[in-house]
């Protein structure tokens, strides 16, 4: 992934080669198409006024890559490579963090978040797929940028969040976004689980149970399906807690309530349909209890309710809900009774509702 910073203008550019994409001309960006690449050339530039909270309003071209540099977010990538020499340009000291494995901000913090509301955002991404660390001014301005923060599209803070989901430590990012605000303000229902216990059934309140089923099941290689449900799949306790006559927290039918605001969650998100139905799917079933005896036909309208094609998802999902339940590694046979059960009545007949019959209307 190469991206060029030049003094040639665009129009320079777009005379130099003959196939030029005008990507983000308003910007002094274009794109290259050189040899089956991709390549982004934009202009040495300077930026002024975000009214939007994430795009500048006045642009100025530069005649340094310095002043060039100066406008990026994090020091790590704020660095240059001339071209014509190899030479590092690195006026931040960037490589520096980059050794020392911090995430800092080009100049001011607070400034550079003012300037882009997605920032932050960012920044705990880089947190949780680097295992970098942030530094304390960046921490420190991430809560007087909210407001910021609060302007971007649902459509980029949800970029953001797969890339958290998909990075291999999902965990480091939300105990930032929980301490800096971030998550009070993207994800408002998973922050105020925080607090809600359910001792009796588990070692941990709802939030830290929900954080470390997502970890589990990131350690795991789970599909972003099982990960988001993992994160998602208890939010419903807060509404459903009940405390009964012998002081045991209970939960009745939280899964259907998670399984709700999973859905707007998700909706309001920008998420593709089938992405967010697979994980209210994954959310509304999870509680699933299974008897040895069971017959093969209760085993068979298991299959058909949790769907054939989900059944891995949901042995993921459910080991990941035990792990969390006292961070402990749930035995390797849990869940092989029942997935012995299902083998066999697959084995037998393939069979397991209308849809799987030769018929037609």
């Amino acid at each position: 992934d190469w991206d060029i910073a030049t003094n040639a203008l665009p129009q320079d550019v777009q005379a130099m080669f003959q196939k030029v994409i005008p990507t983000g001309i308003k910007h002094g960006t274009v794109t290259v198409l050189y040899k089956g690449s991709s390549i982004e050339v934009t202009t040495f530039r300077t930026e002024a006024f975000y009214g939007d909270g994430r795009h500048p309003d006045k642009v100025e071209y530069t005649g340094s890559i310095e002043e060039d540099l100066s406008r990026r977010d994090f020091t790590m990538n704020a660095i240059a490579a001339d071209l014509s020499n190899g030479n590092i340009v690195d006026p931040f000291n960037g490589s520096a963090d980059i050794k020392a494995r911090v995430i800092r901000c080009v100049g001011n913090a607070l400034d550079r978040f003012s300037e882009d509301g997605l920032r932050p955002m960012r920044a705990v991404r880089f947190v949780s797929q680097l295992g970098f660390n942030p530094d304390n001014d960046l921490l420190c301005a991430i809560p007087k940028s909210l407001t910021v923060t609060s302007k971007v599209s649902a459509e980029r803070i949800r970029d953001e969040l797969d890339k958290i989901l998909m990075s291999s430590a999902p965990g480091a990012a939300f105990k930032i976004m929980e301490g800096t605000g971030l998550l009070k303000l993207l994800l408002p229902d998973l922050a105020a689980c925080r607090g809600v216990e359910q001792k009796g059934f588990h070692r941990f309140d709802v939030l830290t149970h929900s954080v470390l089923a997502c970890d589990f099941a990131a350690k795991k290689n789970a599909g972003k399906e099982v990960r988001a449900a993992a994160l998602l799949h208890d939010i419903g306790k807060r509404k459903t807690a009940k405390l009964n006559e012998k002081g045991i927290w209970t939960f009745y039918n939280h899964e259907r309530i998670s399984a709700k605001m999973a859905f707007n969650i998700l909706t309001n998100l920008r998420y593709p349909n089938d992405f967010r139905d697979a994980v209210v799917h994954l959310i509304k079933e999870h509680m699933f209890h299974y008897e040895d005896n069971w017959s093969n036909a209760a085993v068979r309208r298991f299959i058909a309710r949790i769907g054939g094609n989900f059944l891995p998802e949901i042995y993921a999902l459910r080991r990941a809900d035990f792990f969390a339940s006292a961070g402990i590694e749930p035995p390797v046979d849990i869940l092989l009774p029942l997935q012995n059960r299902i083998t066999k009545v697959l084995e037998e007949s393939s069979v397991l509702g209308i849809k799987d019959l030769a018929v037609n209307g």
